[in-house]
């Protein structure tokens, strides 16, 4: 089968432990190769969690999450994407992805992240930087100097801008200056469940303005019920409303405590293909499959 699931914290929860070789858990390689020709936007979180939660982000624990999928890569696991040409291979493919740019110091930081073949930069998790406001941001100030120009930097050198988390401002400043498509990765739909991580019309009219793409996430709390009918519902409404073009998903598996009803791991996909009908290969992966060579740059 083949897909693209545009957030899995498959980095962040291999660096805690967790066996996502051989274990049992929401995503892991069993099962996607056990799916056949998957493409996941495999998440780099590097922030460390305090007392008061999370609150830093360290750059050693950058590269120890990137070190796992160079790791498994080497072990004939997965392909990393580098390329266009990569996104032809057969089997498990990772794109990496940063989740949070407080972890750089100045835009041109992601000179080094395009060097470890990062392909996609998620400016905010949920908390301010000093690139943009986030979406539980208490004052929203948007897209700031700094993070005009590491858009800019990020459009030059091939990296696709994820505005998951990121404050509607923020959205509106980034959609208005980048030239390539953005893509929110994992969210759902405002306008069917009030929830901070959700997006608006104003919001997907932007990024569908770009070319992007909204991926829609199955966590439970951002969905009008916590159900895989709920998840389709919302999955539909934005297609019918927006357009099949611009919809992806985007499940954020391994980074969610408590899954949907019916949609517990990444091996039921193959429900949302029986569902789509015509429009499952756009869902599922074309849309994406645009939007990566659009802004890739070789």
């Amino acid at each position: 089968m083949r897909f693209v699931d545009m957030h899995e914290d498959f980095g962040y929860s291999a660096s805690l432990g967790k066996d996502l070789i051989n274990g049992n858990y929401q995503s892991d390689l069993t099962k996607l190769r056990n799916l056949g020709d998957p493409l996941i936007f495999s998440v780099v979180f590097p922030a460390m969690e305090s007392l008061i939660g999370y609150s830093s982000m360290y750059f050693q624990s950058l590269l120890n999450q990137v070190k796992i999928y160079y790791k498994l890569e080497k072990e004939g696991m997965i392909k990393i994407i580098r390329r266009k040409e990569d996104l032809n291979k057969e089997g498990v493919k990772f794109l990496i992805s940063l989740e949070g740019t407080d972890v750089l110091n100045d835009p041109y930081d992601i000179l080094l992240l395009k060097e470890l073949n990062f392909k996609s930069i998620g400016l905010t998790w949920n908390y301010d930087t000093k690139f943009a406001a986030s979406c539980v941001s208490k004052k929203d100030y948007g897209l700031t100097g700094q993070g005009e120009e590491l858009v800019k930097l990020a459009n030059e050198l091939g990296l696709i801008i994820d505005l998951a988390h990121a404050s509607k401002q923020t959205v509106l400043d980034v959609t208005e200056i980048t030239k390539k498509p953005v893509i929110i990765s994992h969210t759902a739909y405002r306008k069917m469940k009030d929830h901070p991580r959700n997006v608006d019309d104003d919001e997907i009219e932007a990024v569908i303005r770009t070319g992007g793409i909204i991926g829609v996430m199955a966590w439970y709390k951002v969905l009008p019920d916590p159900t895989f009918e709920s998840y389709l519902r919302v999955i539909n409404e934005l297609g019918e409303t927006f357009g099949w073009d611009y919809i992806g998903i985007g499940t954020d598996f391994l980074g969610i405590d408590e899954t949907i009803k019916g949609f517990e791991s990444i091996s039921l996909i193959n429900k949302l293909s029986d569902y789509l009908g015509d429009n499952a290969d756009k869902v599922l992966w074309k849309n994406a499959y645009r939007v990566i060579n659009e802004n890739l740059k070789d």
